[in-house]
């Protein structure tokens, strides 16, 4: 794997090995016996318990009756979500072996943690490696001096989401499921290698300046590590061609190489229309002999990002609206420990509702996710977990900034990230949390010089302090929902921009909850904490919504909150409890709700015909609206095959025949559109009983 990302695939040599070996030792997996940077999958055989066990560090300790479980595993898949609020938050201990084969001696071997939730205690042969607090963050240990080539190890690590005033977040809307929930992985080095300990980033770190369509300018920093050597950078285009190198000069380990590299006539990374990105590849050279002794590869997008507080975003130059979702790492029954094909779906099902802009509610994500966002042309905003409240324990602030520094530097190459997010909903607008907010801006800005920083406000005056640190101004507003009505939004954003003209304003949220199992006609705004949380508010709620931030164009877009509904144990309303329902696609996937093609109609080009309230089958009132959402030239109504209408979608994308009769019995209802000279069709069946 090179620079901790999945970008190198092992070569034959390893998988034969990794087969033969296998299964000599216990659960044991072997570390291959080959040159070069390679990554080993550490994320089966693992052997759990839930519950603090004393001695279980040791090598000796008999962990047989544990229960076998493969990573990413969380402890809180169920319990996390059933409602209640008191789900295990506490200590789970992971055990395996690992064969390290004899050809490993003389090499650099290292634990790598995708996350582990919240703080992770590592043993390896009953050696205390060391502590990782945060829980959503990549971390390392080099385990050189500990594994024993040629014979079985046991590495154990201990794992607790309990709360502690030292780590951040401190409190959330959202389950904090605890366990090794990420990627595990045991990295082989030569001995002089790019840096593995940089805050778990990559080592490797790219900058772009004097970007134009004749020529970018790459700056290559990178850290050297346990020994000298020459180091070489090769920027690689399209094809596999070279389209820039350069090499050094011997250089003492612990330095950083910097090297300026020239693309002519760049290709540019341009979002959804066109995500292409260069690959740079470090090689660390044996000076003497010029013997590859390390590679690290890293994307690179070629692209310039500004946002202005009266036209909005532009990328490289050209206006574009961010038409965003916020996504948690979550899925129904799985919590936080979702497989690549899982992500790859939420990936699929984004990108043909036509989003082009990802905000990570309300942490790190894992390394896949920005490798897809990057691939899929999405922008990014990410975010540290500075969620609601700051702590007052001096190591608040000491692992607040250690996980400022872990979120940038491991996704400093991305060229999907373009926010920077210091936090989330701070309830206090102190002079101690703001002085904390401006820190970490300074700390951002200085470590990732050229992005741009932003906050997402709520609870605090719009205008004040706390939101006047970040560059960018999000605000989380859910006027028709949790107050007032949703004609207020628009008022609200034209007297802040109105008083605030300099100010980059956009929606970091917005969002109302839908359950597809509860249907109400033209229904007033719902209780939010109430069980009844019908579809068709939200439908009409986000119609609203994006209409007014549509025509505000000093509005840069908005994230909607939220893309897929997910677990808050402590959450009870709607028709689940210990779920937060205000996603467009149900937690399990499986459902799109009627908003969801609302967007799809309003965002895409892809055909859309989508009969609102279809999943509201038994009907007791002869009199209907029939709501359609469509992007086609004209759409037509039948019912019992019997004509109604046609009728021309406006610019909102929102077809609509009031008070529609219903007969007794089942009624076939079907609307058809046509759309670029194809016709396209929705139906159900809505049956009037005499109830």
């Amino acid at each position: 794997m090179a620079s901790g990302h999945r970008r190198k695939t092992a070569v034959s040599i390893l998988v034969v090995v990794f087969l033969l070996l296998g299964n000599t030792v216990g659960f044991a997996s072997p570390v291959p016996p080959v040159s070069g940077r390679q990554t080993v999958d550490l994320n089966r055989d693992w052997r759990f318990a839930r519950g603090d066990v004393p001695g279980a560090e040791n090598a000796r300790f008999d962990d047989s009756t544990w229960s076998r479980v493969t990573v990413p595993h969380t402890w809180n898949a169920e319990d996390g979500q059933d409602g209640g609020g008191d789900y295990f938050r506490g200590v789970g201990w992971y055990r395996r072996s690992l064969v390290v084969p004899p050809q490993a001696a003389g090499r650099k071997l290292w634990l790598q943690f995708d996350g582990a939730n919240t703080t992770a205690v590592v043993w390896v042969n009953g050696v205390r490696l060391g502590a990782h607090k945060g829980g959503y963050s990549r971390f390392r240990f080099d385990v050189t001096s500990v594994l024993r080539p040629g014979r079985a190890n046991v590495v154990a690590v201990s794992v607790s989401n309990a709360p502690d005033a030292t780590v951040a977040p401190l409190s959330g809307d959202f389950t904090m499921g605890g366990g090794l929930y990420r990627d595990v992985s045991l990295v082989v080095t030569d001995r002089v290698h790019v840096a593995m300990l940089d805050f778990g980033g990559p080592g490797v770190y790219l900058r772009q300046r004097d970007v134009s369509t004749g020529q970018a300018t790459i700056d290559v920093t990178t850290k050297l590590d346990g020994g000298n050597a020459k180091v070489r950078s090769r920027i690689i285009g399209e094809h596999g061609r070279t389209v820039a190198q350069g090499t050094t000069g011997v250089r003492p380990a612990g330095t950083s190489v910097a090297q300026t590299l020239v693309i002519d006539r760049p290709r540019f990374w341009a979002g959804r229309a066109d995500p292409f990105t260069y690959q740079v590849a470090v090689d660390v050279l044996d000076p003497r002999t010029g013997r590859v002794m390390d590679t690290v590869t890293e994307p690179l997008g070629v692209r310039t990002v500004s946002v202005d507080p009266d036209k909005g975003l532009h990328l490289n130059g050209n206006h574009l609206r961010v038409q965003g979702v916020n996504l948690h790492q979550d899925r129904i029954g799985k919590g936080f420990a979702i497989s690549p094909s899982e992500l790859a779906e939420d990936f699929r099902l984004m990108s043909e509702m036509g989003v082009n802009a990802v905000r990570t509610a309300h942490y790190q994500h894992g390394p896949r996710f920005y490798d897809l966002a990057d691939r899929h042309g999405f922008l990014v905003w990410t975010e540290i977990p500075l969620v609601n409240l700051t702590g007052t324990d001096p190591g608040f602030r000491t692992n607040i900034e250690q996980q400022t520094s872990e979120l940038v530097r491991q996704n400093f190459n991305h060229p999907s990230v373009v926010f920077w997010g210091l936090g989330n909903e701070l309830w206090n607008d102190t002079p101690e949390v703001n002085e904390l907010v401006a820190a970490l801006t300074r700390q951002v800005t200085a470590e990732r010089p050229g992005g741009m920083t932003a906050y997402a406000s709520c609870c605090v005056w719009d205008r004040g302090t706390l939101n006047s640190h970040a560059e960018i101004s999000g605000y989380n507003k859910y006027f028709g929902w949790y107050t007032d009505s949703t004609a207020d939004f628009g008022k609200w954003a034209d007297e802040l921009h109105a008083a605030d003209p300099w100010r980059r304003i956009g929606m970091s949220e917005y969002g109302a909850g839908a359950s597809v199992h509860q249907h109400e006609e033209r229904p007033a705004r719902p209780v939010p904490d109430s069980d009844w949380h019908p579809e068709e508010y939200q439908a009409s709620f986000h119609e609203d919504y994006w209409r007014a931030i549509e025509s505000r164009p000093y509005l840069w877009g908005g994230f909607v909150w939220v893309m897929f509904d997910f677990a808050s144990d402590g959450r009870s309303e709607g028709d689940t409890y210990g779920r937060n329902d205000k996603g467009l696609v149900t937690g399990d996937r499986a459902i799109r709700k009627d908003a969801y093609y609302w967007y799809q109609a309003n965002w895409t080009r892809t055909p859309v015909v989508h009969l609102g309230s279809g999943r509201w089958t038994e009907r007791t009132v002869p009199k209907t609206d029939v709501k359609v959402y469509t992007n086609a030239d004209t759409v037509t109504l039948h019912i019992n095959g019997t004509q109604v209408g046609t009728a021309r979608s406006g610019a909102d994308r929102v077809v609509v025949w009031p008070d529609v009769s219903l007969s007794p019995g089942p009624n076939v209802v079907t609307v058809s559109g046509v759309k670029d000279g194809r016709t396209h069709t929705d139906q159900a069946t809505w049956t009037l009983t005499g109830r």
